[in-house]
């Protein structure tokens, strides 16, 4: 199956169901080289003008590295039957294994000076805007502080224009 690509203005789904129950791969790199990461965490809106994605990356995450030296990423939204795959990527390092992409059965997908997953049902090509680190000053509720951040190991967000949305035939 190819991808087509859409506007956005032809998406009809929940995001929030679509990213915290489903979840999504984020992913970075080129042809030689990528890693991709399972988040549910992430949002959908307007900034600047522009649609925009948000994804949210932990420091020790080997697929910050690759989001932070490019200048493109995307978001990859797979079919319930690659959950485990999903699992797999969330939870063991591109770090620490030799090939992640095959031992979750999974393959990179070049498009757009970025990658995606070959498996997705939908991939967002976000081209980076924006990036911070999340701060413990700035929690107006601490207690999310607390029960998210114990080990002090707060996110950065990503916020990237989708340039474009890709689905399969």
């Amino acid at each position: 199956m190819e991808f087509r690509e859409i506007s956005l203005e032809e998406l009809s789904f929940n995001p929030f169901t679509k990213i915290a129950d489903q979840w999504m791969l984020v992913t970075a790199g080129d042809g030689e080289n990528s890693n991709t990461m399972t988040a549910s965490w992430g949002g959908l809106g307007i900034m600047w003008g522009k649609k925009v994605a948000t994804a949210y990356i932990r420091p020790q995450r080997y697929t910050k590295e690759f989001v932070d030296g490019a200048s493109m990423f995307t978001l990859s939204f797979l079919p319930q039957e690659y959950r485990k795959a999903l699992n797999l990527c969330g939870s063991i390092s591109g770090r620490e294994v030799e090939n992640k992409w095959k031992i979750a059965g999974l393959h990179p997908y070049l498009t757009d000076r970025t990658v995606g997953v070959e498996e997705a049902e939908m991939i967002f090509v976000c081209r980076k805007l924006y990036h911070q680190e999340m701060k413990p000053e700035c929690f107006d509720a601490p207690e999310h502080e607390k029960k998210w951040y114990p080990d002090k190991d707060y996110h950065t967000m990503y916020i990237g224009e989708i340039l474009k949305v890709l689905v399969k035939e």
